[in-house]
């Protein structure tokens, strides 16, 4: 009887536990949708804002809802930068970002600071290695995260310091910009 009772708490326990991977599975994989995602930045100068736009490569970023672990990393294509107007669009590829030496700029997080609920909006802080113009940066970037069952959609707002990390302020005499531009990331995707 007790080896019965043993062997039928025992098929229990890992009924429990088949149902509880497949509740709350042990790593999720995010890969964003070019087409849904956008990847702008802001940068200040003598009477008016630049505007423009980073084009998306190939990202997948995982998480462990377990432990809270997170991995992988977003990649963006340097040489896609553009602000719609040619001359400086040319001056920043050339002289800023160096696009054609340094095409490519990631963000590898590694850690999350808050829980993301595996539905509903967090307000979450991600640590990573973001690499700029060659060089590698600890960051930490405040992100919402939002999940539904159909749908998840991550946002951050974050400042380069692109002069204090080694790249030229395009300012001359006439002109005058920022020191640091403002970034701001919408990635988006379905299931996966």
């Amino acid at each position: 009887m007790l080896i019965k009772l043993s062997a039928a708490f025992f098929v229990l326990l890992c009924n429990i536990a088949m149902f509880a991977q497949q509740i709350a599975p042990r790593e999720i994989t995010f890969i964003p949708n070019a087409a849904d995602s956008s990847v702008s930045f802001s940068l200040d100068a003598t009477m008016h804002t630049v505007h423009g736009t980073f084009g998306l490569k190939k990202s997948s970023v995982r998480f462990s809802p377990e432990n809270n672990q997170i991995g992988g990393e977003i990649v963006l294509d340097a040489t896609s930068a553009k602000t719609g107007i040619e001359g400086r669009d040319n001056k920043m590829h050339k002289d800023v970002l160096q696009s054609a030496q340094y095409p490519e700029i990631t963000f590898r997080p590694d850690r999350v600071e808050g829980t993301i609920a595996m539905e509903g909006t967090s307000e979450v802080q991600v640590h990573g290695v973001f690499t700029i113009h060659g060089v590698a940066h600890d960051m930490t970037v405040p992100t919402e995260v939002e999940i539904t069952p159909q749908h998840w959609q991550a946002t951050s707002h974050f400042d380069v310091p692109y002069v204090q990390w080694g790249m030229k302020n395009p300012s001359n005499f006439f002109l005058h910009v920022k020191d640091s531009v403002e970034i701001e990331v919408k990635l988006s995707g379905g299931p996966q």
